[in-house]
């Protein structure tokens, strides 16, 4: 049976290195499973997820030109598909290139952020306060450094 792009196959774990796992499909074919590709979550050693002789199950991922072969065990597991909530339906129709918006105003409705949101500007003029806060305060250590002010080197 050759080899192909994307199909699911049974092998056993021969290897583990600290960059993948190596395993060994039919037919005596060697492929490597890739840290990356083992878990769906973060995968700092191998040997906490596989164990040598291991059965598992891989999908083959790419195969080279020289006859490597890139496997991965978490393509492999068929996941439920989640479905999106449906987004909301837009409320007044079509005026121009205004979105929906008559007239400049939102439908007789003010807007006001929700309390626990900022605004744009909120957000920026925060960004600014503290970015002046923090550059007067390195002026400041930096200036007794230099010999306070006015201090000319030569």
């Amino acid at each position: 049976m050759a080899i192909e792009v994307g199909s699911k196959l049974e092998g056993k774990v021969t290897g583990i290195t600290h960059f993948g796992a190596f395993v060994e499909l039919s037919e005596g074919v060697t492929g490597l499973v890739h840290i990356s590709e083992i878990a769906d979550n973060y995968v700092k050693d191998v040997n906490d997820h596989l164990k040598l002789s291991d059965k598992v199950i891989v999908k083959v991922i790419n195969v080279d030109k020289d006859g490597k072969i890139g496997l991965s065990i978490k393509q492999a597991v068929d996941k439920p598909v989640e479905a999106k909530p449906a987004r909301p339906e837009r409320q007044g129709g079509r005026d121009g290139d205004r979105g929906g918006f008559r007239g400049g105003d939102r439908g007789g409705r003010s807007f006001k952020p929700p309390a626990n949101k900022l605004t744009f500007e909120d957000k920026m003029s925060r960004f600014l306060k503290d970015s002046e806060e923090r550059i007067s305060s390195l002026k400041k250590n930096t200036e007794g450094k230099r010999g306070g002010r006015g201090a000319r080197r030569d």
